[in-house]
């Protein structure tokens, strides 16, 4: 500070000293702004084809991207055919935000971050709602978006609007490529960071001009040669200064490979907590959510764990299946009744909000260990409804298998599995029931899922999209093993269904991908039918067509008296699904004995290439009145 104060004395007390500082200063900022010192060293190569694409493209290769998602656009066209060239496949889609649904659905199932690119304006407005929806499911996404030209932006350029503001809200970390040389480092951070930590979206804009090559780039900025006045020459050397300081050390070598992922793990001191408190406990229950099966420990390990503890676990979100199919430690009924009756209980990635009744359901006198990656997803609603006994900010799958190895010779009394063993199969049997009663239009939508659960292979992906249907097979329907179940997550967004499954189909090209639409959701993505059919992608489709939005009008008619917005028809969707290149069949109570015997058609149409739609027309039932999330 002393030194500061005599250089500011100094100056004061010498004006001439004090303007040619300032001066030194303005010429310096002046210099960096126009970026010529980084002119200066680095050079400008002006006979090449090269463009920003490639760089793009050689980035992803290094971080393992093998699937782009894309809707075409002219502000894109570098990074889509750099990425063909060099073998990463560029898969279109009939809509923008199925292009980011693909990519959550691979970044779920493949362990590396899902990529979509999309053009600008319309384009990236498009994609909204996928990237909100991948930012509460946690899913490491990376957008890219085109952009006005650098010396266009505000200028009324087409598409051109404010994208940052746009999604600075919605994703961990976004940016603006302003030369072609931060192309490669600003990827590189961007993906890094759509990994570390809590998983999420990440955004990174490229305005035209730094994926084109120099030679397109300098017809079109507009300098005038021919012009011989003080002003047209002036503007002449500031766009060709901006040319070269956009490409000014584009083709220099730059480290393409992966930077480093933080993941928060447990202490020791706070696994040794859990040990002991578990140890102790007469009926514990481990509730499994989605941020379990992330990397970087591998889900058969998790399920190993989870079967040497012994320890009853409900299964939610992208941990459904973790158990397979028949699993006696896999409870799936009555989970409000089994929290009463627990002890100690850990939620492990899973989150106290509207699907846990906001931690309500916990009991006051059971143990909480809960363990979240996500501080305000750990502590969730703890001010009022619930407190965690231990509350860990780290990584749920790891602390699974810290935990396993720490309770070596530990076994809940089997009693208590049992019991709540013993409750799933008298609800199932009530179920089972229930599906043999005759509707009285159509078919029995529980007749019909309890079918689809004895049809589907082992090896199966179930892409869950929409409400009441979906609803009744998220209990009915079993994924057959880890992530084998595919859902929008706490958004409870509709419309995922031709997306996710157009990336677990890529992802899992050997297994049966299975979409249950309802016929409400189903009118969002239908026409990726065309995408199925152009990429040989062989998906079936179920839906369950009972012309309604079922889930609202549940609630709406006995409150209000009204199913105003609520209905829909019988619509012939099998046909839509062949005008788009698939195949179609319709179920209804005329060919009600055929059920499986057209499930079986359309599994080996599947197995011949072909993506298949089943219109099942279904009646109501009252399995689902009442129902609450959990």
């Amino acid at each position: 500070m002393a030194s500061l104060h005599c250089l500011l004395s100094c100056l004061l007390d010498n004006p001439t000293l004090l303007v040619t500082g300032i001066i030194v200063v303005i010429i310096t900022v002046l210099l960096e702004r126009f970026g010529l010192i980084y002119q200066l060293f680095h050079k400008v190569e002006t006979n090449t084809s090269r463009h920003g694409g490639e760089l793009v493209a050689n980035v992803l290769q290094k971080h393992g991207v093998q699937y782009l998602f894309t809707l075409t656009g002219g502000h894109i066209s570098p990074i889509l055919v750099a990425c063909e060239k060099i073998g990463i496949r560029v898969v279109d889609t009939r809509h923008e935000v199925t292009a980011v649904f693909a990519a959550d659905a691979v970044a779920r199932l493949s362990g590396t971050v899902g990529v979509a690119a999309v053009t600008a304006g319309p384009g990236l407005t498009n994609t909204i709602t996928a990237v909100k929806n991948a930012q509460m499911a946690e899913s490491p996404l990376l957008l890219m978006g085109g952009a006005a030209a650098t010396l266009l932006k505000g200028r009324g350029a087409l598409q051109d609007i404010d994208q940052m503001c746009l999604f600075k809200p919605l994703c961990k970390f976004v940016a603006s490529v302003s030369t072609v040389r931060e192309i490669v480092p600003t990827v590189r951070k961007a993906l890094a960071i759509a990994q570390s930590g809590t998983p999420g979206p990440v955004f990174v804009e490229f305005p035209i001009d730094t994926l084109y090559p120099y030679s397109m780039v300098q017809k079109e900025i507009g300098m005038k040669s021919t012009s011989t006045s003080l002003g047209q020459k002036i503007v002449n050397w500031y766009l060709q200064n901006h040319l070269n300081n956009l490409y000014a050390g584009a083709w220099e070598e730059r480290d393409v490979t992966p930077l480093p992922v933080d993941i928060p793990q447990a202490s020791s001191s706070q696994i040794q907590s859990c040990v002991e408190l578990v140890s102790k406990a007469k009926k514990p229950l481990i509730l499994l959510g989605s941020q379990a099966t992330l990397p970087p420990t591998p889900v058969e390990d998790i399920r190993k764990a989870l079967e040497t503890m012994g320890i009853p676990c409900f299964l939610g979100g992208m941990a459904r299946g973790m158990l397979g199919r028949d699993n006696p430690l896999h409870i799936r009924q009555k989970r409000r009744d089994a929290l009463k009756d627990a002890d100690v209980v850990i939620l492990a990635g899973t989150v106290c909000d509207f699907r846990l009744s906001y931690g309500r359901v916990l009991k006051d006198s059971s143990k909480i260990i809960a363990v979240n990656r996500d501080k305000s997803q750990l502590y969730k609603n703890s001010d009022l409804f619930w407190k965690p006994t231990i509350a860990i900010q780290g990584d749920p799958g790891s602390l699974l298998l810290a935990l396993s190895k720490g309770l070596k010779g530990f076994s809940c009394d089997e009693s208590w599995p049992q019991m709540l063993k013993e409750r799933d199969v008298e609800k199932e049997k009530d179920n089972s029931k229930m599906a043999e009663q005759i509707t009285d239009l159509h078919l029995n939508p529980l007749k019909v899922l309890h079918c689809l659960e004895e049809q589907i292979d082992d090896n199966s992906i179930l892409v869950a999209d929409g409400g009441d249907f979906v609803g009744s097979a998220a209990y009915i329907v079993r994924p057959r093993g880890p992530l084998k179940w595919l859902d929008p997550g706490a958004f409870g967004t509709l419309g995922v269904g031709g997306g996710f499954a157009l990336g677990a189909k890529l992802c899992r090209p050997d297994s049966e991908v299975w979409i249950i639409y309802g016929d409400g959701s189903l009118g969002y993505s239908v026409a990726e039918f065309d995408t199925f059919s152009r990429h040989d992608l062989p998906v079936i489709a179920v839906v369950g067509n009972d012309a309604c939005w079922t889930q609202i009008a549940r609630e709406q008619v006995p409150i209000f008296g009204s199913n105003v917005a609520c209905g829909l028809e019988f619509c012939d969707y099998q046909q839509v699904a062949e005008g788009y290149g698939g195949r179609g069949f319709r179920m209804d109570r005329t060919n009600e004995d055929k059920m499986e015997e057209i499930f079986k058609q359309a599994k080996q149409l599947a197995k011949d290439g072909h993506p298949v739609l089943l219109n099942v027309l279904i009646g109501k039932t009252k399995f689902r009145e009442g129902s609450i999330s959990v």
